[in-house]
């Protein structure tokens, strides 16, 4: 996917040295396939608001922003960046109007990027800020993040320099079109967990940070990035779950500044859809092997370290008695968890099998860890998750 930037003047260069990566999430295609969202209608004379926690901080940020599945040019009539208050408000002295190549208003060409000029405006680890985004027109369907966890907010008309919360009365829980926060940290420690639905924080609390990326950006205080889209697989590209792991891999790890590190939690889905026949939401994938998912690891290390990057194997965790779990995936999850820990083709393993196991019964997930359907964590499970991982960091 090509990637429009602004250009950077000589004293931004020589002001920020390295920029790094501090929020993002990974794009997907306008759908109705999740919890109500509004994706598929877009926006018109309106303005939305969402909120992030960057784990990174600098004097300076800037917003990338993604028409990745629109097929026209997308119209920003101008767009703002301040620090959260609480819910939609945002603290008024910090409002920066964002500009794109000197110019309030923007166009996102069709299936491309655009990064707005850098802004200043201090932000720590760990806190938030609200990006505003305003449509004078229509912008057909939205590019989107389906899960996201956290509320996002709209407002009918010009909304983006209001610190109130007032006119924000639309809530949802994706994110749309803003697919990255970058500060001016200079860092080169970053962190991509790159996944599907147990990355991208399911079954976690809503809007209490709670993912497992949270828990690791907090134990370690390095800048984590958190790539992961609920049902994604490693082999399939899918309406609703994204582009497969390994065709998405270079947008969503390898183009974010300032990561030295993937980690890899990926197959769950492949092997599990298959067994989940009666649940209507579900496309089952095509049956696969251990050996077919292995040869998708396989390339992910590979398009990894022709970045330099270290790639850290998760093991999949336990899903017995899940909508995921039966004779197939049983076996299969097994063989897989064993190429993982014994390869040695992964620069470092984390066992997050052996860390959420029930002693009783280790095909399945401690209940302490459970988020209640037996294949996703809660806090705590999340928790563990990002402990075990610090470890082998």
């Amino acid at each position: 996917m090509p990637t429009t930037s602004t250009t950077t003047s000589t004293t931004d260069r020589q002001r920020t040295p390295m920029w790094t990566a501090a929020w993002t999430a990974a794009p997907q295609a306008p759908s109705t396939g999740f919890t109500p969202n509004w994706s598929q209608e877009g926006f018109s004379h309106q303005s939305v608001r969402q909120v992030v926690r960057v784990t990174a901080g600098g004097d300076r940020l800037r917003v990338r922003l993604s028409n990745a599945y629109g097929t026209s040019p997308l119209h920003l009539t101008g767009a703002t960046v301040a620090r959260s208050a609480q819910g939609a408000a945002v603290t008024e002295d910090s409002v920066r109007h964002l500009t794109f190549g000197g110019r309030l208003s923007a166009s996102v060409p069709a299936r491309a990027e655009l990064r707005s000029d850098p802004v200043e405006l201090a932000v720590g680890p760990l806190g938030s800020v609200a990006v505003t985004l305003h449509f004078a027109g229509t912008t057909g369907p939205a590019t989107f993040h389906a899960q996201a966890w956290a509320d996002t907010y709209r407002a009918d008309g010009d909304h983006r320099a209001d610190p109130s919360a007032a006119a924000f009365t639309g809530v949802t829980q994706s994110w749309y079109y803003l697919s990255g926060v970058e500060v001016d940290a200079g860092r080169t420690d970053g962190i991509v967990l790159f996944g599907d639905s147990i990355t991208d924080g399911f079954g976690s609390t809503p809007g209490a940070n709670r993912r497992w990326s949270d828990a690791l950006a907090e134990l370690t205080g390095r800048p984590v990035l958190n790539a992961g889209i609920g049902g994604n697989l490693v082999l399939n590209d899918s309406a609703w779950y994204g582009e497969r792991a390994t065709a998405r891999f270079h947008r969503d790890v390898l183009e974010q500044p300032g990561v030295s590190t993937v980690v890899v939690l990926e197959g769950l889905n492949d092997i599990g859809f298959s067994e989940a026949s009666e649940e209507p939401t579900y496309k089952p994938a095509p049956v696969v092997t251990a050996a077919q998912v292995v040869g998708g690891y396989r390339q992910l290390i590979r398009q990894a370290h022709s970045r330099g990057l270290r790639v850290v194997g998760a093991t999949l965790l336990p899903l017995g008695g899940s909508d995921h779990w039966g004779a197939h995936s049983a076996r299969v999850g097994k063989e897989i968890n064993e190429w993982i820990r014994t390869s040695g083709e992964f620069d470092a393993v984390v066992g997050l099998d052996r860390a959420l196991a029930d002693p009783a019964d280790p095909d399945r997930m401690h209940p302490a860890f459970d988020h209640g359907d037996r294949l996703h964590p809660n806090d705590k499970g999340y928790q563990v998750m990002a402990e075990a991982l610090a470890d082998v960091l």
